[in-house]
């Protein structure tokens, strides 16, 4: 196995440790390190919780006193750029550099503005060789709610919607059943990974919907209802001022069209249901451009996950 195959194959665990926080890292992204000493892993972290400890800092941790000494000639892989500045935790650049490892392998440049390839350079000043972009569009990919949130200064947004198989989200304006338990059990799990989950005023008046995470296990989502009067790119700042990262759109059609036609949305998720119905109100137009990111078939459902590109990682 040549160093490119090596640096993925590490670059890979690196990734398998970093989704172990999905759960408790936010607002922070979530991070794997792995420190290898001739093909032998002396040290593995992840970034477990915000406020706590980086990854990098438990991979040394972690490490045996007794290999200690083979730092210097090891390599230390870690998903995303190593931070150079005190926050909550103190810098992983400088520990980085304090432990005199020869090598560092970032699968991606972080976009937090304090960071944004000042880590890089740190270590590459300290004389440490460090390559970046190694899978790194799985290493993003992982983090993309953190990515739009920090470079389009606005949160993550996921636009989800259940139609019938004829494309429409109810039948003559009475609500539908379209999800069936397992998928609404699926539903529920991706509001687990999301800060907040919108609706439209129509729909909270005729559905009330509870907007929780009932069938999984996680916090619910802060709970919002778009009424008149504010523009969406409004709603957005002020989501990014209380510093919500990630919001899921669920409806109504009105709602949803309306973030269609302003282009605000990163990822579209439509179950169809094999249900036909003669009348009801039609589904979204969905936007020219696509890429069909992933199918999954459900007993008689059918759930299509959209994006501009970019292959995601759930």
């Amino acid at each position: 196995m040549n160093q490119e195959e090596l640096d993925k194959m590490y670059m890979r665990r690196c990734l398998q440790l970093a989704r172990q926080g999905r759960a408790l890292a936010k607002p922070n992204p979530m991070v794997g390190a792995v420190i290898v000493y001739q093909g032998r892993i002396l040290g593995e972290g992840y970034h477990v919780r915000c406020g706590q400890a980086h990854a990098e800092v438990n991979a040394f941790a972690s490490v045996h006193p007794a290999d200690e000494p083979l730092l210097p000639q090891s390599t230390l892989y870690v998903s995303l750029e190593p931070c150079c500045h005190t926050g909550k935790t103190p810098p992983c650049a400088d520990l980085i550099i304090r432990k005199r490892v020869k090598r560092v392998v970032c699968g991606c440049i972080d976009p937090f503005a304090q960071v944004h390839g000042r880590g890089v350079q740190k270590l590459r000043d300290a004389g440490i060789d460090v390559t970046v972009g190694v899978l790194g569009d799985e290493c993003r990919a992982l983090n993309r709610q953190f990515n739009v949130y920090n470079t389009h200064e606005r949160p993550y947004i996921l636009l989800k919607w259940a139609q019938t198989v004829n494309g429409f989200l109810d039948a003559d304006g009475e609500p539908l059943v379209l999800s069936t338990p397992f998928t609404q059990m699926l539903v529920h799990r991706l509001r687990a990974q999301y800060d907040a989950i919108l609706v439209g005023r129509v729909t909270d008046e005729r559905e009330h919907p509870l907007l929780t995470v009932r069938e999984w296990s996680g916090p619910d989502p802060l709970r919002l209802v778009l009424h008149g009067g504010i523009t969406l790119p409004r709603l957005l700042a002020d989501l990014h001022q209380q510093h919500i990262q990630s919001l899921m759109v669920e409806g109504g059609a009105k709602t949803l069209q309306s973030f269609i036609d302003a282009g605000l949305w990163d990822e579209i998720r439509v179950e169809t249901s094999g249900l036909l119905v003669s009348e009801g109100t039609k589904a979204p137009v969905l936007p020219a451009g696509l890429t069909l990111l992933k199918r999954e078939v459900y007993d008689d459902n059918v759930v299509d996950t959209f994006g501009r590109g970019e292959t995601l990682d759930i």
